[in-house]
């Protein structure tokens, strides 16, 4: 069933006008239900997307056609309005309002995403009613470094940088052009794929790895065969993928062997 728009108390909702209530609103029939009706197994997560901006447009939607449920919120009604047909649920609100998040029952969510961004002030408030309310994790986006500080000094579970985690990473793959892909464990620790190339080649045993520079190898592809924990061995060619646990230290030694 197609959203429609109605105006309740001050507040936008996408669903049944005569249901003020969120939990009791009509929702979109959206992928969830599709796969339901298919017989599709699936854990659907709960999720709340605060700030409708490019950035929190693309997780609310995505996570909806991904098959979640999403409650999407922004105090500006064409934010919501863009919105509406593409996430279970939208509604004006201004989440630095405890009372106005409250309506919402936030502590009832897998994630809460606080997407909120030149508004540093807004941004603060919203992750501390939501952590206050009793939102179990909390992700939010912080526009620089000294945000960042503050959000997770408060209570938020993961903080990002988009624009700032994209151009390191960018920096990363021109710098050493076979690093496939990063993924960030936290400050300390990373996994990255990285494909052979002249100066990584041979066994595992020759290439000592673990010895040389403090990265594990948890596995290994080729042409699209997959062995996990391969061993001593096991030989090392030009266009193979290697997948490494380390310290990220130990991982940019690498990137500057490899880079050289």
């Amino acid at each position: 069933m197609a959203a429609s728009a109605t105006r309740q108390n001050g507040t936008f909702w996408s669903g049944d006008p005569g249901r003020p209530s969120p939990e009791v609103l009509s929702w979109n029939t959206g992928p969830t239900d599709r796969r339901r009706a298919k017989g599709i197994p699936m854990k659907s997560k709960q999720c709340l997307v605060i700030g409708l901006g490019r950035f929190g447009t693309a997780v609310a939607t995505t996570l909806y056609e991904m098959g979640h449920e999403v409650v999407a919120v922004d105090q500006h009604e064409e934010n919501v309005e863009r919105v509406m047909n593409l996430v279970t649920h939208a509604a004006i609100l201004d989440a630095s309002d405890e009372r106005a998040l409250r309506t919402l029952g936030v502590a009832d969510f897998d994630v809460v995403v606080v997407a909120i961004g030149t508004d540093v002030q807004a941004n603060i408030l919203a992750t501390m009613n939501a952590k206050s309310l009793g939102a179990p994790y909390v992700v939010c986006k912080a526009i620089d470094e000294m945000a960042r500080r503050v959000l997770e000094r408060i209570g938020a579970d993961l903080v990002i940088r988009p624009e700032h985690d994209m151009g390191v990473r960018l920096a990363r793959q021109i710098a050493t052009p076979n690093i496939v892909d990063t993924l960030d464990l936290g400050s300390d620790y990373a996994v990255v794929e990285i494909e052979a190339n002249e100066r990584l080649k041979g066994t595992l045993r020759d290439l000592n790895l673990t010895g040389r520079f403090g990265v594990q190898v948890i596995a290994m592809s080729r042409a699209g065969k997959i062995e996990v924990t391969p061993g001593a061995e096991d030989e090392l060619r030009p266009h193979d993928k290697l997948v490494l646990i380390g310290t990220t230290h130990a991982l940019d030694e690498l990137r500057r062997y490899l880079g050289e």
